[in-house]
């Protein structure tokens, strides 16, 4: 575990702490609820608190076979939960070493390298290999080694718990409005924006390519009304996910992004865009004019949901 103790070493604030540990994909307001409620409890007992989440998600070490994708990047996790006042977030990398590691070293370990006194988790959270460490198993472990374990509920009840579930049910379904609910605030993509075959400037409609990472979850492909922040500039837009059907070629999914009332060059800049509203699945059309027909009310449609 040389590696996990120097990640924890080089991320972790000095002094005595409270804890909460997962993946937080997405940082959904579940996930808000549980860091407010550590920072709370933390602050009554004189602690700071800390985030440990991993990267990449367990489940890619435990199932090689399975494909993940993430609701948001690495980068816009942490930046997502240390603008929830933690004092740090210590990103540590999943490994088939660490999958091996007991409920007991690893506690072990969050006390000798993080500080741990305090353990803040949701009500099914589960540490260790296999799993075995319970909310249960784990209260007997912080009795043994000196620090306190907390379960706290999850949000909402049965069928309208707020889980990342929840949220990739919502996306597929292409429900903006809900995955805003469950994340607490609107879903995002950020990247470069990369030259590409410039087929909206030639039809009269100019789009930013927005370069997304691979393994991002992204909704159906369609049209959405979003916005877009590029530096301290926002703009209402309308953005096109899909593989552009009318057009023979590449059928690789693009992000494409069409800012309201702009001109200019954003090539290299970085991008993001939040997706707000569905306004149509992708359609194959007869022709450029039928194309650009569409595109003026998919226009006029995003200006009267601004509106």
């Amino acid at each position: 575990m040389l590696l996990v103790r120097e990640e924890l070493r080089s991320s972790v604030t000095p002094g005595e702490h409270a804890l909460s540990i997962g993946v937080f994909d997405g940082v959904h307001r579940g996930h808000q609820m549980l860091i407010g409620r550590m920072l709370e409890e933390a602050k009554a007992r004189s602690l700071t608190g800390g985030v440990i989440t991993f990267h990449p998600h367990p489940l890619s070490v435990v199932r090689p076979d399975v494909k993940i994708t993430y609701l948001e990047s690495l980068e816009r996790r942490v930046e997502l939960l240390r603008e929830l006042g933690t004092e740090f977030v210590s990103v540590l990398q999943f490994t088939s070493e660490l999958q091996q590691v007991s409920a007991l070293d690893f506690s072990r370990l969050l006390v000798e390298e993080a500080g741990m006194r305090l353990l803040v988790v949701g009500e099914d959270f589960r540490l260790g290999r296999g799993g075995a460490g319970t909310v249960e198993v784990l209260t007997g472990i912080g009795e043994e080694l000196g620090f306190e374990v907390l379960a706290v509920p999850l949000l909402g009840d049965g069928e309208d718990r707020v889980s990342s579930t929840r949220v990739r049910q919502a996306l597929e379904a292409g429900e903006m409005e809900t995955v805003s609910q469950l994340l607490g605030h609107p879903f995002l993509l950020r990247g470069p924006v990369l030259h590409g075959d410039e087929r909206g400037r030639q039809i009269g409609f100019p789009t930013l390519n927005v370069g997304v990472s691979a393994d991002r979850w992204l909704p159906p492909n369609g049209v959405y009304v979003t916005r877009a922040l590029v530096g301290d500039r926002e703009f209402e837009a309308c953005t096109n996910i899909g593989v552009r059907p009318t057009f023979e070629g590449d059928n690789s999914r693009l992000v494409e992004t069409h800012l309201l009332d702009f001109e200019g060059d954003l090539y290299g800049q970085v991008v993001t865009v939040e997706l707000l509203h569905r306004l149509r699945a992708e359609q194959k059309f007869n022709g450029i004019e039928e194309l650009s027909a569409q595109i003026q009310r998919d226009l006029a449609a995003t200006r009267e949901w601004f509106a």
